[in-house]
Protein backbone atom coordinates (compact mmCIF):
# COMPACT_ATOMS: atom_id res chain seq x y z
CA UNK A 1 0.00 0.00 0.00
CA UNK A 2 1.28 3.55 -0.86
CA UNK A 3 2.05 6.33 1.65
CA UNK A 4 -0.35 8.84 1.87
CA UNK A 5 0.55 11.77 0.66
CA UNK A 6 1.47 14.64 3.57
CA UNK A 7 -0.65 18.00 3.00
CA UNK A 8 0.75 21.17 1.91
CA UNK A 9 1.15 22.37 5.09
CA UNK A 10 2.19 19.34 7.11
CA UNK A 11 5.00 18.86 4.39
CA UNK A 12 6.17 22.34 4.63
CA UNK A 13 6.62 21.64 8.66
CA UNK A 14 8.60 18.21 7.96
CA UNK A 15 11.25 20.22 5.49
CA UNK A 16 11.50 23.00 8.54
CA UNK A 17 12.14 20.62 10.79
CA UNK A 18 14.74 18.82 8.64
CA UNK A 19 16.39 22.20 7.80
CA UNK A 20 16.21 23.13 11.56
CA UNK A 21 17.93 19.63 12.65
CA UNK A 22 20.37 19.55 9.86
CA UNK A 23 21.44 22.93 11.01
CA UNK A 24 21.31 22.09 14.85
CA UNK A 25 22.80 18.83 14.34
CA UNK A 26 25.98 19.96 12.35
CA UNK A 27 26.53 22.88 14.86
CA UNK A 28 25.93 20.84 18.14
CA UNK A 29 25.80 17.27 17.36
CA UNK A 30 23.01 14.50 17.51
CA UNK A 31 22.09 14.79 20.82
CA UNK A 32 20.61 18.32 20.48
CA UNK A 33 17.46 19.02 22.25
CA UNK A 34 14.14 18.06 20.13
CA UNK A 35 12.44 20.77 21.83
CA UNK A 36 15.55 23.11 20.41
CA UNK A 37 14.94 21.71 16.93
CA UNK A 38 11.35 22.53 17.24
CA UNK A 39 11.75 26.11 18.06
CA UNK A 40 14.19 26.99 15.33
CA UNK A 41 11.48 25.79 12.79
CA UNK A 42 9.09 27.87 14.41
CA UNK A 43 6.58 24.76 15.32
CA UNK A 44 5.56 23.51 18.49
CA UNK A 45 6.94 19.93 20.29
CA UNK A 46 3.76 18.28 19.51
CA UNK A 47 4.11 19.34 15.51
CA UNK A 48 7.80 17.64 15.65
CA UNK A 49 6.64 14.14 17.19
CA UNK A 50 3.84 14.28 14.42
CA UNK A 51 6.56 13.83 11.87
CA UNK A 52 9.04 12.46 13.94
CA UNK A 53 7.69 10.03 16.60
CA UNK A 54 11.57 9.49 17.64
CA UNK A 55 14.67 10.87 17.77
CA UNK A 56 16.33 8.03 15.90
CA UNK A 57 13.18 8.86 13.02
CA UNK A 58 14.16 12.67 12.77
CA UNK A 59 18.32 11.10 12.70
CA UNK A 60 17.05 8.75 9.47
CA UNK A 61 15.63 11.58 8.13
CA UNK A 62 18.58 13.76 8.08
CA UNK A 63 21.12 11.14 7.12
CA UNK A 64 18.95 10.32 3.98
CA UNK A 65 19.09 13.75 3.00
CA UNK A 66 22.92 13.62 3.57
CA UNK A 67 22.75 10.79 1.78
CA UNK A 68 21.56 12.22 -1.31
CA UNK A 69 24.78 14.53 -0.82
CA UNK A 70 27.10 11.79 -1.20
CA UNK A 71 25.13 10.16 -4.03
CA UNK A 72 25.95 13.76 -6.06
CA UNK A 73 29.46 12.83 -4.98
CA UNK A 74 30.10 9.63 -6.49
CA UNK A 75 27.66 10.91 -9.58
CA UNK A 76 30.44 13.86 -10.22
CA UNK A 77 33.29 11.59 -10.07
CA UNK A 78 31.27 8.70 -12.15
CA UNK A 79 31.43 11.69 -15.07
CA UNK A 80 35.10 12.04 -14.92
CA UNK A 81 36.79 10.15 -17.52
CA UNK A 82 40.29 9.91 -16.13
CA UNK A 83 40.36 7.14 -13.83
CA UNK A 84 42.51 8.93 -11.03
CA UNK A 85 41.16 12.21 -11.27
CA UNK A 86 37.50 10.27 -10.92
CA UNK A 87 39.05 8.54 -8.23
CA UNK A 88 40.57 11.53 -6.40
CA UNK A 89 37.42 13.74 -7.02
CA UNK A 90 35.33 11.31 -4.97
CA UNK A 91 37.54 10.90 -2.30
CA UNK A 92 37.84 14.67 -1.91
CA UNK A 93 34.04 15.72 -2.12
CA UNK A 94 33.53 13.05 -0.25
CA UNK A 95 35.79 14.72 2.72
CA UNK A 96 34.99 18.16 1.51
CA UNK A 97 31.00 16.71 2.24
CA UNK A 98 32.10 15.24 5.19
CA UNK A 99 33.77 18.70 6.65
CA UNK A 100 30.69 20.55 5.66
CA UNK A 101 28.52 18.04 7.68
CA UNK A 102 30.39 19.61 10.96
CA UNK A 103 28.88 16.97 13.47
CA UNK A 104 26.10 15.79 11.11
CA UNK A 105 28.92 13.12 10.26
CA UNK A 106 28.34 11.69 13.58
CA UNK A 107 25.09 11.06 12.94
CA UNK A 108 25.74 8.79 9.72
CA UNK A 109 28.25 7.07 11.64
CA UNK A 110 25.57 6.23 13.83
CA UNK A 111 22.77 5.54 11.32
CA UNK A 112 24.20 3.74 8.29
CA UNK A 113 25.55 0.39 10.16
CA UNK A 114 22.41 -0.40 11.76
CA UNK A 115 19.36 0.88 9.06
CA UNK A 116 18.06 -1.18 7.14
CA UNK A 117 16.26 1.60 5.33
CA UNK A 118 19.33 2.86 3.88
CA UNK A 119 20.96 -0.88 3.02
CA UNK A 120 20.12 -0.50 -0.78
CA UNK A 121 21.19 3.09 -1.00
CA UNK A 122 24.73 2.07 0.83
CA UNK A 123 25.55 -1.19 -1.42
CA UNK A 124 25.01 0.81 -4.42
CA UNK A 125 27.28 4.32 -3.12
CA UNK A 126 30.17 1.37 -2.06
CA UNK A 127 29.69 -0.80 -5.38
CA UNK A 128 30.14 2.82 -7.11
CA UNK A 129 32.74 3.12 -5.06
CA UNK A 130 34.84 0.29 -5.63
CA UNK A 131 34.17 0.55 -10.05
CA UNK A 132 36.54 4.15 -9.43
CA UNK A 133 39.10 1.99 -7.50
CA UNK A 134 39.25 -0.86 -9.83
CA UNK A 135 39.57 1.46 -12.68
CA UNK A 136 42.23 3.72 -11.31
CA UNK A 137 44.26 0.39 -10.55
CA UNK A 138 43.80 -0.63 -13.88
CA UNK A 139 44.71 2.43 -15.24
CA UNK A 140 47.69 1.87 -12.97
CA UNK A 141 47.28 5.29 -11.33
CA UNK A 142 46.37 3.77 -7.77
CA UNK A 143 48.56 1.86 -5.86
CA UNK A 144 47.68 -1.87 -6.05
CA UNK A 145 47.65 -2.49 -2.71
CA UNK A 146 45.04 0.27 -2.18
CA UNK A 147 42.45 -1.46 -0.18
CA UNK A 148 38.59 -0.45 -0.72
CA UNK A 149 38.48 0.03 3.49
CA UNK A 150 41.60 2.96 2.92
CA UNK A 151 38.89 5.75 2.61
CA UNK A 152 36.57 4.58 6.21
CA UNK A 153 40.16 5.29 7.94
CA UNK A 154 40.86 7.93 5.75
CA UNK A 155 37.67 9.07 7.41
CA UNK A 156 37.91 8.45 10.42
CA UNK A 157 41.11 10.36 10.57
CA UNK A 158 39.56 13.35 9.06
CA UNK A 159 36.51 13.40 11.51
CA UNK A 160 39.51 13.74 13.94
CA UNK A 161 41.05 16.40 12.28
CA UNK A 162 38.14 18.43 11.60
CA UNK A 163 37.11 18.41 15.53
CA UNK A 164 40.61 19.94 16.23
CA UNK A 165 40.62 21.92 13.73
CA UNK A 166 37.26 23.10 13.55
CA UNK A 167 37.76 26.69 15.19
CA UNK A 168 41.33 27.33 14.70
CA UNK A 169 42.34 25.84 11.52
CA UNK A 170 38.99 24.75 9.62
CA UNK A 171 40.96 24.03 6.12
CA UNK A 172 43.31 22.13 7.54
CA UNK A 173 41.74 18.92 6.35
CA UNK A 174 42.24 19.65 2.88
CA UNK A 175 46.49 19.71 3.71
CA UNK A 176 45.42 15.84 5.49
CA UNK A 177 43.02 14.87 2.31
CA UNK A 178 46.21 16.12 -0.43
CA UNK A 179 48.48 14.31 1.38
CA UNK A 180 46.94 11.17 1.16
CA UNK A 181 46.03 11.04 -2.55
CA UNK A 182 49.71 11.23 -2.78
CA UNK A 183 50.26 8.69 -0.84
CA UNK A 184 47.52 6.49 -2.84
CA UNK A 185 48.76 7.62 -6.06
CA UNK A 186 51.28 4.57 -7.43
CA UNK A 187 53.13 7.03 -8.63
CA UNK A 188 54.37 8.24 -5.47
CA UNK A 189 54.48 4.36 -3.88
CA UNK A 190 57.79 3.55 -2.16
CA UNK A 191 57.31 0.26 0.11
CA UNK A 192 55.00 -1.98 1.02
CA UNK A 193 52.08 -1.41 3.68
CA UNK A 194 51.00 -3.21 6.55
CA UNK A 195 47.97 -5.18 5.59
CA UNK A 196 44.40 -3.03 5.39
CA UNK A 197 41.90 -3.68 7.86
CA UNK A 198 38.92 -6.58 6.32
CA UNK A 199 35.47 -5.15 6.06
CA UNK A 200 34.21 -6.67 8.81
CA UNK A 201 36.72 -5.51 11.27
CA UNK A 202 35.83 -1.96 9.78
CA UNK A 203 31.88 -2.81 10.58
CA UNK A 204 32.84 -3.59 13.94
CA UNK A 205 34.99 -0.58 14.15
CA UNK A 206 31.58 1.76 13.13
CA UNK A 207 29.40 -0.16 15.36
CA UNK A 208 31.60 0.19 18.55
CA UNK A 209 31.40 4.16 17.93
CA UNK A 210 27.63 3.87 17.46
CA UNK A 211 27.69 2.52 20.95
CA UNK A 212 30.21 4.36 22.70
CA UNK A 213 27.67 7.30 21.12
CA UNK A 214 24.77 5.65 23.05
CA UNK A 215 26.61 5.20 25.86
CA UNK A 216 27.30 8.90 26.09
CA UNK A 217 24.19 10.23 24.92
CA UNK A 218 21.23 11.67 27.36
CA UNK A 219 17.73 10.96 27.10
CA UNK A 220 16.85 10.73 23.56
CA UNK A 221 13.27 11.77 24.05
Amino acid sequence: MSETPLRADAARNRELLLDSAVRLFAARGPDAPLEDVAAAAGVGVATLYRRFPTREDLLLAVADRKMDAYEQVLRTAQAIADPWTAFASYVENFCAAQAADGRLADILTMVFPAAREFEARRMALYNGYLALVRDAQAAGALRADYSPEDLPVLLMANAGVLRATAETAPGAWKRFVAYMLQAFCASHQREDLPPAPTPRQMMRSMQQVTACHGRSAPDAR
